[in-house]
């Protein structure tokens, strides 16, 4: 049996708790869906009635497509940060690669450039305003100095 990716959602992890695990759980899958995992402890929090849990311990299991959609999105993350990257980024602006690579999977087999287009102006539309004040500068000394004409 084949199965079928669907649409993801990626967000950055704080730690490996249960508590992170269940916020992002609750917020982002709905009730009554299933679950498939690792045997890792901490989704225990899954186990509360509201989904079905699928565990699977890759040490033991034989089937190594159990967690296919999990190891590809990971695989192509890494791709994305080794290839595009080439390693270096800003960790405060992981998140926001996240996003970027989300938005371009979960529309990857779109067949409309229009609809692509409305979503990402939706998407501005609905973000939050800011000034060109409130802007935060990341520049190094040497550029600050170029710039601002300031050390």
């Amino acid at each position: 049996m084949k199965k079928r990716m669907g649409r993801i959602r990626l967000h950055l992890a704080l730690d490996c708790s249960a508590y992170s695990l269940e916020t992002f759980i609750l917020e982002n899958i709905e009730p009554g869906s299933v679950i498939a995992t690792d045997s890792w402890q901490s989704y225990t929090c899954i186990e509360n009635g509201q989904y079905a849990h699928e565990r699977t311990n890759q040490g033991n299991s034989k089937d190594n497509q159990a967690l296919y959609g999990a190891h590809l999105v990971t695989s192509l993350v890494k791709r994305l940060i080794r290839g595009t990257f080439q390693g270096r980024f800003e960790p405060k602006y992981l998140q926001n690669y996240l996003d970027e690579y989300v938005f371009r999977f979960n529309r990857r087999k779109s067949k409309s450039i229009g609809k692509k287009f409305m979503r990402i102006v939706q998407q501005v539309v609905n973000s939050t305003k800011i000034t060109y004040q409130q802007l935060q500068w990341d520049m190094d000394p040497i550029s600050e100095y170029f710039v601002t004409g300031a050390l």
